[in-house]
């Protein structure tokens, strides 16, 4: 981890386009202003460690309501979407009715 020692007003460059700034040091806290653009995620960690365990849930009460409960994340997503991918497929007699009605994608 790299350390720095940053005054108020003094900032720091990550890559090329975002800008860390030191606004204010009251006592233990330290306001900190963030330019980056608009497509870099940039938040709390305590919020994101929230959000990170809201997804895990969510899928893990998705996954278990179609397959076997895991407690390994990516075989939950795995069987999450498998069981997504499952639901959206077209039945043989879709396609045949498809084909009949002039329906079917011609290529």
């Amino acid at each position: 981890m790299l350390t720095l020692t940053r005054k108020i007003g003094e900032s720091i460059r990550i890559g090329d386009d975002i800008v860390v700034i030191v606004k204010e040091i009251k006592g233990k806290q330290v306001r900190l202003g963030i330019e980056a653009p608009r497509d870099v995620y940039v938040c709390r960690e305590e919020l994101f460690q929230k959000i990170e365990q809201a997804n895990r849930s969510a899928i893990y009460a998705s996954a278990s309501a179609h397959q076997k409960p895991t407690s390994d994340p990516l075989e939950a997503l795995g069987n999450l979407l498998l069981s997504k991918q499952s639901s959206l497929e077209p039945t043989t007699d879709q396609h045949a009715t498809e084909d009949k009605k002039g329906g079917g994608d011609d290529y």
